[in-house]
C-alpha cells in the first residue's frame, strides 16, 4: 500500500499522470492503474478527472495531508536502516538563474560528480521561476526565501551588491561623489517590469532613493556585466559577479561608503530551495552540503 501512496503523492505534486509518470520513470497507464488500485483499496475517490485537469476531491485532500507523515516516516526508517550504504545516486535536476549558474555552479559541478560518480546532474539555466512539483525539479537556486510553505530553503550566500564602472567610463564622464550624481549617468539596469527604476542607498541614518535611467536593460546580470566592461555605463550587481573584475581593476568601485541595493528592503540572500521532506534524498542532501561548503569560500 505504501508504494501506491507514494505514487499518489507524486501525482498530486506533479499535477498530472503524465508528469508523475516522467518523475517516477513509469508509463502513464501504470500510474493511472496504481491510483485506481489505491482508490479501490481505501474505497474512496481521490481525484476528479477530466481531459483538461486533475483535481483532488475533498477526501483526496484529506488523505494527501494525513498520509504525508506516513510517507516521510517510512523514508526516514529506510534511510536509518540503510545507513552508510545509502550512497548518493540518480538524476539530480537543478534550476538556477543564469548568471549564478554560469559563474558559481558550472565550475564546481565537475568536482561534485567526481566525488559522487553515480549521480547525474541536469542543469537548467533560466531566470524564470519554476514550480518544483509540476516542473519535476529537485533543487532550485533563487534569491530570497520561497513563498510556498510546502518547500524548504537552505541559505547559500549573502547577496551583497556593489556599484561599479570601468576606469575608461569614469574618466570620460562626470565624477560621482554622491548618489544623486547618478542622474547624469548611463546606468545598466536589471529588468524589474516597471516604468521607473530606482536604486536604494544607505549610509548610517541616511537613506536615498535615486531614480536611474540607462540604454541597456536585461533580466540577467551577465549581459550588463559585459556592457560595463566595454565602458557602457554604471553597474549595480552582486559582489560574486564583479569581484574578479574589481581585483583585476577592470572595474572600479563607486561610492564604497554607501550600501546600495536594487530593492528597498535589500538585495536578499541566495537560497537552495527543495521539496519539503524531513529526510531529503541522499544525492540532494549531498549536493546541498557540497554547495554550502564550496560557496562559503567565495
Amino acid at each position: 500500500m505504501l508504494d501506491l501512496i507514494k505514487v499518489f503523492h507524486q501525482v498530486v505534486e506533479s499535477g498530472s499522470f503524465s508528469q508523475a509518470a516522467q518523475a517516477l520513470n513509469m508509463a502513464p497507464s501504470s500510474v493511472a492503474r496504481n491510483i485506481d488500485n489505491l482508490e479501490a483499496l481505501i474505497q474512496t475517490t481521490l481525484f476528479k478527472r477530466s481531459t483538461r485537469q486533475l483535481i483532488l476531491t475533498e477526501e483526496g485532500s484529506y488523505f494527501y495531508k494525513q498520509s504525508g507523515k506516513l510517507v516521510e516516516d517510512a523514508d526516514i526508517l529506510l534511510a536509518e536502516m540503510r545507513g552508510a550504504r545509502d550512497t548518493p545516486q540518480g538524476m539530480l535536476r537543478i534550476s538556477v538563474f543564469e548568471s549564478f549558474g554560469n559563474l558559481c555552479l558550472a565550475p564546481i559541478i565537475p568536482e561534485f560528480l567526481q566525488m559522487y560518480p553515480d549521480v547525474q546532474v541536469d542543469l537548467d539555466l533560466d531566470n524564470k521561476l519554476v514550480d518544483l512539483h509540476s516542473d519535476n525539479v529537485d533543487l532550485a537556486i533563487r534569491i530570497g526565501v520561497p513563498q510556498d510553505s510546502g518547500l524548504k530553503a537552505r541559505k547559500l550566500l549573502e547577496n551583497r551588491t556593489l556599484l561599479t564602472a570601468s576606469p575608461c567610463y569614469l574618466n570620460q564622464h562626470a565624477v560621482i561623489t554622491q548618489p544623486d550624481d547618478l542622474h547624469g549617468h548611463n546606468c545598466l539596469l536589471i529588468s524589474q517590469e516597471r516604468q521607473r527604476n530606482h536604486w536604494y542607498f544607505n549610509k548610517g541614518k541616511s537613506n536615498r532613493k535615486v531614480s536611474v535611467k540607462g540604454n541597456f536593460i536585461s533580466k540577467g546580470g551577465s549581459p550588463l556585466l559585459t556592457a560595463a566592461l566595454k565602458d557602457c555605463g554604471v553597474l549595480l550587481l552582486s559582489e560574486w559577479m564583479v569581484k574578479p573584475y574589481l581585483e583585476s581593476k577592470a572595474l572600479v568601485g563607486i561610492l564604497p561608503d554607501w550600501t546600495v541595493n536594487h530593492w528597498e528592503d535589500g538585495s536578499g540572500e541566495i537560497f537552495a530551495i527543495y521539496k519539503s521532506a524531513q529526510y531529503p534524498k541522499p544525492h540532494i542532501r549531498a549536493f546541498l552540503d557540497f554547495l554550502v561548503k564550496k560557496l562559503g569560500q567565495i
